[in-house]
């Protein structure tokens, strides 16, 4: 599917290994963070646990997870307790994580044009291509401005939101299951990913 085949770009978009990153604009965001986590990717002396790690920490440094979260859930978060809705968005954060971990990990040199950027008041939207050796794939990052910096809430892989693909989701889980089904099945899902991360270094061992 191309939208998870495009995602990890996402990720890679928004975490910053730069000192001087400048994220008092929305390109400005995305140029500098795009740079640092390629820098942390292409450091061949960090072996795969170590690199992992100093993406994984900053990722949470460059996502607005609790509007992610709340954009996710939509109705359901309206009705959900403070407590329920803290435990989403650290599940959610931990499940995208697990999730694009190997897509991260996959990249081999993609070319990312910068476009366009849209600023409206505090939100923004900085568009993007993301050239490979077969295709070109359009990728529009929303972002949101707290406190005069920015970072992104929501990515859009050839009009295909990311939100709304989860929300999709998640929706009939809640609606069936409730709240405490959905916890359950996304706590399933990263136990699943972590599982195969573990097999995987195991393999590479071998």
């Amino acid at each position: 599917m191309l939208l998870r085949s495009s995602i990890f770009i996402l990720l890679t978009s928004f975490v910053t290994y730069l000192v001087a990153a400048d994220y008092s604009t929305p390109m400005g965001r995305v140029k500098d963070t795009t740079n640092g986590v390629i820098s942390v990717l292409k450091d061949d002396k960090l072996d795969r646990e170590v690199r992992w790690e100093k993406i994984a920490e900053l990722i949470y440094d460059g996502f607005d997870f609790r509007s992610m979260s709340e954009s996710v859930l939509s109705t359901p978060w309206k009705r959900a307790s403070e407590d329920e809705r803290k435990r989403f968005t650290e599940f959610f954060s931990q499940y995208i994580e697990e999730t694009y971990r190997t897509k991260i990990e996959a990249y081999t040199n993609q070319k990312i044009l910068y476009t366009d950027e849209v600023i409206r008041g505090t939100r923004a939207v900085v568009e993007t291509v993301i050239v490979t050796d077969s295709t070109e794939i359009p990728v529009n990052y929303k972002l949101k401005n707290n406190d005069g910096e920015w970072f992104a809430y929501d990515v859009m892989v050839e009009g295909v939101s990311l939100i709304a693909n989860y929300r999709n989701t998640f929706a009939a889980i809640v609606k069936n299951e409730g709240m405490d089904g959905l916890m359950s099945d996304i706590q399933r899902r990263i136990d699943k990913f972590k599982q195969e991360s573990a097999e995987k270094d195991e393999s590479a061992e071998i």
